[in-house]
């Protein structure tokens, strides 16, 4: 097999198992309404979505220096069937907490799904074409973006819910088939020592942390029992910290911190993660709660930002390729800022094409930004450090949203139409202007850095 054509089957197979892992959130919270009124446990609806996030937090950054120690193949592999376990297991589910459980297994592999292809692209590309590839992956995002909400209602409406879930394994499979045939590696065989504490004290902090931020959404006040998540939480950090700074392998080497490109992108990813998941979530509720009309108009004002958000990307490989990542990432932040302005001015006779407007702006800087932001950690280490890394700010990326949308919700009105929720909305859209002026301080530290002085290309 020639080497463009392997490059080819790597692309593919990144951009299946991008998809499936993209598709994945906006296809099950369509299917919900119809899940929750088959198996009832309507109290759990919430953790059908959360535990999925909370267990795709906690292996990133496992699958990430696993990558790093055992090969891309063989934990891509790995995530990929436990990612299709979860997902057959979810669509056999009898219950509520049957699929809460399941889905953690799906997420556990969904940790893989949205590491190793970043740290792949690392590989195969080189700094000039990694961006390119990085807009293709946007493209799916985008797409899946669009594509999800329709096929999730299709599937629900004239199959089974069940399906949502089965519908991952011919996708799945083929990208495994792919990428075995096309992804060749030397890797040194030699005993591999695992961070079994590590990867035990984040998990258990990481656990503790998301559970308290959910309990404080639901409660609205700080209870007994968040008072003792949080300390737990703590104390856990504490101890992980320690833990990496001693180990001989840690899943989180604390020297990647000491390079400014990774330091500023995983900043500026969390962010961002923070400003994305609530202008995701918050945007529809304003369409349908304080504008009042339905379902589909949301779906409306949400669509520039999947398309405008590919094009950000794809333009972002060519400035880099002229310019610096720190004037890319600064350009896509100020874009966000703006677009977050935009969402300050939304009033109750805000019209739909101004919404947008706002959010094709918004899709747009992120795919500028972000894009920037993944090839300077690509590019700002060795192979043997590339997975760690990637895992590392996908890990900051996927915890703003997480820390987000609780966060966001304790600004919420339990009013969710009316006055009351326009007052609430309008306070969330301030804070996001805040948090995009926060991140581009942060952008501006890689200024001087030009990406062709990056240490590894």
């Amino acid at each position: 097999m020639k080497g463009e054509t392997k490059q080819k089957y790597v692309i593919f197979s990144l951009l299946i198992a991008t998809f499936l892992t993209a598709i994945e959130g906006t296809i099950v919270s369509t299917a919900m309404p119809k899940i929750v009124e088959d198996l009832g446990g309507s109290q759990l609806y919430t953790w059908v979505i959360s535990v999925y996030l909370l267990t795709t937090v906690i292996s990133t950054p496992v699958f990430g220096k696993l990558a790093d120690l055992f090969g891309r193949k063989m934990m891509f592999v790995i995530g990929v069937v436990i990612f299709l376990i979860g997902s057959t297991l979810s669509g056999f589910s009898q219950s509520m907490e049957q699929l809460v459980i399941f889905r953690a297994i799906q997420g556990i592999g969904a940790g893989a799904l949205t590491t190793i292809p970043f740290t792949i692209i690392g590989d195969v590309f080189t700094y000039e074409q990694r961006a390119k590839v990085q807009g293709w992956i946007s493209s799916v995002w985008g797409i899946s973006g669009i594509v999800g909400p329709l096929v999730g209602g299709f599937i629900v409406d004239t199959i089974s819910w069940h399906w949502i879930f089965f519908m991952n394994l011919p996708f799945g499979i083929v990208a495994l088939c792919l990428l075995w045939v096309s992804l060749h590696e030397q890797i040194e065989k030699k005993k591999q020592t695992i961070d079994y504490a590590g990867i035990f004290t984040f998990a258990v902090s990481m656990t503790a942390f998301l559970y308290a931020l959910t309990l404080l959404k639901e409660e609205n006040q700080v209870t007994g029992s968040i008072l003792t998540l949080f300390i737990v939480t703590v104390a856990g950090l504490g101890l992980f910290i320690w833990i990496e700074a001693k180990g001989k392998e840690p899943m989180l080497p604390l020297s990647l911190f000491k390079i400014r490109f990774i330091t500023v992108a995983n900043i500026a990813g969390f962010l961002l993660g923070f400003i994305l998941v609530t202008v995701t979530f918050y945007i529809p509720l304003w369409v349908q709660g304080v504008t009042n009309l339905n379902a589909t108009f949301s779906g409306i004002a949400m669509l520039p930002m999947s398309l405008t958000w590919p094009f950000g990307a794809v333009l972002s490989g060519r400035l880099l390729a002229k310019t610096s990542i720190g004037k890319v990432s600064l350009i896509g932040i100020v874009i966000i800022v703006a677009g977050c302005l935009g969402l300050v001015t939304f009033q109750t006779g805000t019209t739909i094409p101004w919404m947008m407007f706002i959010t094709a702006v918004l899709g747009f800087g992120f795919g500028l930004a972000l894009t920037s932001f993944t090839v300077a950690v690509q590019s700002a280490v060795d192979w043997n450090m590339r997975g760690a890394a990637m895992g590392s700010n996908n890990l900051m990326r996927n915890l703003g949203q997480a820390i987000g949308i609780a966060v966001s919700g304790l600004w919420l009105s339990d009013e969710l139409s009316g006055k009351a929720l326009e007052t609430s909305l309008h306070t969330v859209f301030i804070m996001l202007v805040l948090l995009a002026l926060a991140a581009s301080l942060t952008a501006a530290f890689l200024l001087k850095k030009k990406g062709n002085e990056l240490s590894i290309q």
